[in-house]
């Protein structure tokens, strides 16, 4: 089990079409760069998507995401002076950054627990959601036909500040980054609204993923913009 990170960040940058060429290429070859910086316990580089459907269809060119987990503050602020913050900041229009505290975590992701057991307690703030899944290609098609709905009542909840599809590939390995105003407002989507509550249902039942992960984090500290808008938390 890996250590409950002390900060996790995830940056979220707009790209125009003309810097596409070097955002796919650092995609590629950024990996083991960031998981060999200093103070870095986990990285995922990802591309976006509207999560609507979770299908190729989702995918946004126009936005890149990078989640690290960290073992100390010091570490996040030196990354931020890195060169590989500093080539897709020169590269993009806009950027998003989240500082996130663990606050639950089950399950894997790429086989490894990366937000560790973090010690329950009690945040009345701001509170982002991500979930994370191998999907079963035997299951594929089931589980599309299932997603919009949900997506349409995500997109509804009372408290989203923030929603968009995260993922290593544009089918097959997705997840969702959400931000909510409060823990109840995001509970209220979780556990209350029914279109959700028959996918977790049937999530059980079908067995759509050979891997899973669920997370929660409350939201310490943010900045930037995504889509042109800032994350408007309300304090």
């Amino acid at each position: 089990m890996t250590q409950t990170p002390v900060l996790v960040t995830l940056h979220v940058w707009g790209i125009e079409w003309d810097r596409l060429p070097g955002s796919l290429l650092r995609m590629a070859s950024q990996r083991r760069q960031v998981q060999a910086f200093p103070g870095v316990t986990f990285a995922k580089l990802l591309g976006t998507g509207s999560g609507d459907t979770f299908t190729v269809r989702d995918a946004d060119p126009h936005h890149w995401a990078l989640l690290c987990c960290w073992d100390a503050p010091q570490a996040a602020a030196a990354f931020e002076r890195s060169r590989v913050l500093t080539r897709w900041d020169h590269a993009a229009t806009e950027r998003l950054r989240l500082e996130l505290k663990p606050l639950t975590s089950k399950g894997r992701w790429s086989g490894q627990e990366p937000f560790g057991e973090p010690v329950p307690e009690r945040f009345d703030g701001p509170v982002a959601a991500l979930t994370r899944a191998r999907l079963r290609a035997s299951k594929a098609a089931a589980f599309w036909r299932s997603v919009p709905p949900v997506s349409a009542a995500l997109r509804q909840s009372a408290g989203l500040l923030l929603s968009l599809g995260i993922g290593e590939a544009p089918v097959g390995l997705q997840g969702t980054l959400s931000v909510w105003d409060s823990t109840r407002a995001l509970s209220r989507f979780a556990y209350e609204d029914p279109r959700h509550q028959e996918v977790i249902n049937r999530t059980h039942e079908v067995g759509w993923y050979a891997e899973e992960l669920f997370a929660r984090f409350a939201l310490t500290a943010h900045s930037g913009t995504y889509r042109g808008q800032p994350v408007q938390v309300i304090s």
